[in-house]
């Protein structure tokens, strides 16, 4: 292990351990990689210490929603508390953090401090803290409205990607700040994606100028959720939304049940997308279906009263 020496304000040397420092890269580098491939993350941290304790100030480790995890905050009893804990907080829908202090002794008192089965003796105070994705968003369409949805992204901080079967309506010049550009047939590009693969977006949006072909990605996307038994919820699997008319709903419907697929699959899909304030042309779609997302991103019913009206 690599040491790197220096002198403390007293003469005395003191030690700074690259390894433990390589560690913390790789656990945060690990954390923001989960995030973009839209996975919630806990990252439990150790914040401070007193006395003998298993992991020093510093020590991370992250959990994600599958409850894979990396690093370590001092391992034995305390790591394992830690690491229920993570599985606990990755259960809830919404960010949040807390700190907790253990006493790693049996006898440990003080109601801020959590006793363990330990013979170390000092305390640890750990800090956690619940990370969500910020929505990532595939427009299946480059047309008008996937255009004016995509100038409104970057304001939010949320990423999006594009796919289209004209090679004109999907190119870095039309979107400049596409995650992922995908000039290609429909069905080509569902040869590359599986349940896992799509999960990387948060929504789906079928925004084409064909219905033939929003149709056709519509089966394929319903299929491969159906298969997995996935729940189009926008965490283990994209939600789905569709532009359309009632008749147009209709006919994908109808033609859906034919290819297969389940109602209630069927009743999971946004048809029409966007909150109804009116929207008629491409811009004021666009806010309205990314105020529709940003409430189901946060959890959000529109029609509950506000304070004024409680």
């Amino acid at each position: 292990m690599l040491l790197l020496r220096n002198l403390g304000s007293k003469g005395k040397p003191y030690v700074y351990q690259s390894q433990r420092m390589d560690m913390t890269a790789r656990v945060l580098g690990w954390v923001l990689e989960q995030l973009q491939h839209n996975s919630s993350v806990v990252l439990a941290s150790v914040v401070a210490t007193k006395g003998s304790v298993p992991g020093k100030s510093g020590a991370r480790l992250a959990m994600r929603k599958d409850n894979t995890w990396i690093g370590t905050v001092g391992g034995a009893g305390l790591e394992k508390r830690i690491l229920s804990r993570c599985e606990e907080l990755l259960t809830q829908s919404t960010t949040t953090s807390e700190v907790v202090t253990f006493g790693l002794n049996k006898g440990a008192k003080g109601y801020e401090v959590q006793p363990l089965d330990s013979l170390c003796g000092g305390q640890v105070t750990i800090a956690l803290e619940l990370m969500m994705p910020m929505p990532h968003i595939l427009l299946m369409g480059g047309g008008h409205c996937s255009e004016a949805i995509s100038k409104l992204l970057p304001l939010t901080g949320w990423n999006y990607s594009v796919q289209d079967t004209r090679e004109a309506f999907a190119h870095s010049g039309l979107y400049p700040d596409a995650v992922e550009l995908h000039a290609m047939g429909v069905v080509d590009f569902f040869e590359n994606e599986t349940h896992e693969r799509l999960s990387r977006f948060s929504d789906i949006l079928l925004l084409g100028h064909d219905y033939q072909e929003d149709l056709e990605r519509l089966k394929m996307i319903l299929h491969t959720a159906q298969s997995s038994k996935s729940s189009l919820d926008g965490n283990e699997f994209p939600r789905i939304g569709a532009i359309g008319s009632r008749s147009k709903w209709q006919t994908f419907a109808s033609a859906c049940i034919d290819d297969g697929i389940e109602q209630a699959y069927l009743s999971d899909v946004r048809c029409p997308i966007g909150l109804n304030v009116g929207a008629d042309s491409p811009e004021e779609i666009a806010i309205a279906v990314l105020a529709e997302i940003l409430s189901l991103h946060k959890g959000v019913d529109v029609d509950s009263p506000t304070w004024r009206e409680k």
